[in-house]
């Protein structure tokens, strides 16, 4: 029995409260909101180093190749990523974790450490400490939950009570937790915030897998059957590992909240005194930003004149925003959607989205930029009969083998090199070069470089639909009809 605690970073979402930055083909966890890391990475980082063990990943299938990518980029490596058919919120999450690790350690009571990965903890070390401190706790027993010391009364967290009173400032230490507190209507948030006996839930936790796995046959024997028969009939598909979609799609959608925390005896909860944050919203963003004297975030591409309180941010670099005369707006431009908002009712972004869906409006859920496990494409011009692409292929990858019923192909290459497969030939395709793909036509383009090949991609044909596609060979092991 070690010490060693071993992370499951939830890696789900559908990535609405911060559209259109974020969106359901790629959530909020993925984007860089500041700084050279995303969401994700940030809290792999976080989770690292002396004491911690490689992370276990759950997300959705859709993800699993954008989850590979960003570990990489930071040269960490997932103990293993499981694949949700579908989401079934986070007690059925984190129980495929447990009982994920539990089996890889050959059933040892190991440590785990619950967190989402879409959140701001700014001091890594300190967040670190919380946790080791609370290494005693979790191996006693108890289902440890971590608490952040409120700023504000916030209505849109749930709370926590304590059996006695905060004090800011010392080193974290475990105490018995009293019980939960729903989100609460302002003026108990403003009491909870005097009351000084409360912190805010931030929903993650530590203990080990027994502790929990008890926890699910006292509360929840129905899910923990489920998910054992979810996992014992897992497929492994390259490195991840797909939960069997018979017995998981009949869980119930229920949270580690609901499901065992609030009914569990053995709860302790460790205060956390660094800086956090959920992003759960635009205003949270300004909020937790960089603002100047005058409450105004901006970033590159974007410019404040006479502006207070306000949020200006643009993900285009071609495109400028400009706010003039602004305040407590909120402005977020992108290559296809541009949101503008008063900045205390940005949590209807979420009303927003759904209406954009109702309507049809691809910006709803899907960014210009469409990332796959090769690189990423991004539509540049889309007309009647053409489309004009451009293509990014990571170093070493490849795309299918493929064809095509309804359009033809010109490629021409303008950073790298591209070794580009038609029917029998195959040959290197130099920067300022072109080649032709005719309609129907078995082809494949290949990065066989050390640096990233782009190129620009005309479309031409009756139907340019992503699902007009034929695949033959695949070192992605996807099936036929799926996209890239």
């Amino acid at each position: 029995m070690t010490d060693t605690v071993y992370p499951l970073l939830l890696c789900g979402g559908s990535g609405t409260r911060l559209w259109p930055l974020s969106r359901k083909s790629y959530p909020k966890q993925f984007a860089k909101f500041t700084g050279e890391t995303s969401l994700f990475q940030s809290s792999a980082q976080r989770v690292s180093g002396p004491g911690f063990g490689a992370p276990i990943i759950i997300t959705g299938s859709d993800y699993r190749f954008v989850v590979t990518e960003q570990l990489a980029a930071i040269e960490t490596g997932a103990l293993a990523t499981l694949i949700e058919p579908a989401a079934r919120n986070t007690a059925p999450a984190v129980l495929a974790g447990a009982l994920a690790l539990e089996a890889q350690q050959g059933g040892a009571d190991t440590l785990m450490l619950v967190a989402p990965s879409d959140h701001v903890i700014e001091d890594a070390s300190l967040f670190r400490a919380a946790v080791k401190a609370a290494i005693p706790t979790a191996r006693s027993g108890q289902l440890v939950t971590f608490g952040i010391f409120p700023t504000r009364p916030e209505t849109g967290y749930g709370w926590l009570a304590l059996s006695k009173d905060l004090e800011p400032g010392l080193a974290p230490v475990a105490q018995p937790l009293k019980g939960f507190v729903e989100k609460p209507d302002a003026a108990t948030a403003q009491a909870l915030v005097e009351g000084g006996k409360h912190l805010w839930n931030a929903g993650i936790f530590l203990f080990t897998t027994r502790t929990l796995i008890a926890a699910f046959e006292a509360y929840a024997p129905q899910m923990l059957e489920i998910t054992r028969q979810a996992l014992a009939e897992a497929e492994q598909d390259l490195h991840f590992t797909r939960l069997a979609p018979t017995p998981w799609l009949t869980l119930e959608d229920d949270s580690i909240d609901y499901a065992i925390m609030e009914k569990a005896n053995n709860l302790s909860v460790v205060p956390y005194g660094g800086a956090w944050s959920d992003l759960g919203s635009w205003e949270a963003v300004w909020r937790d930003g960089t603002q100047d004297a005058d409450g105004v975030v901006t970033t590159d591409g974007a410019t404040a004149i006479n502006c207070r309180n306000t949020l200006l941010r643009s993900e285009d670099p071609n495109q400028e925003l400009v706010g003039i005369g602004l305040e407590d707006i909120v402005a977020i431009a992108m290559p296809d959607a541009v949101l503008v908002a008063h900045r205390d009712q940005t949590q209807q972004v979420k009303q927003a989205v759904a209406i954009l869906k109702a309507k049809g409006a691809s910006q709803a859920e899907t960014l210009p930029r469409d990332y796959r496990p090769w690189g990423w494409f991004e539509s540049l011009v889309v007309g009647d009969r053409f489309q004009v692409k451009r293509i990014v292929v990571h170093p070493g990858a490849a795309l299918s083998l493929q064809s095509h019923h309804h359009r033809a192909e010109h490629w021409i290459v303008v950073e790298g090199t591209a070794q580009v497969t038609v029917d029998d030939t195959v040959k290197l395709v130099s920067e300022n070069q072109s080649i032709y793909v005719p309609l129907g036509a078995v082809h494949r383009m290949e990065n066989p470089g050390k640096v990233p090949m782009v190129l620009i991609e005309v479309q031409t044909g009756s139907y340019l639909g992503e699902d007009d596609i034929i695949r033959y060979e695949d070192v992605y092991a996807r099936g036929q009809g799926a996209k890239g």
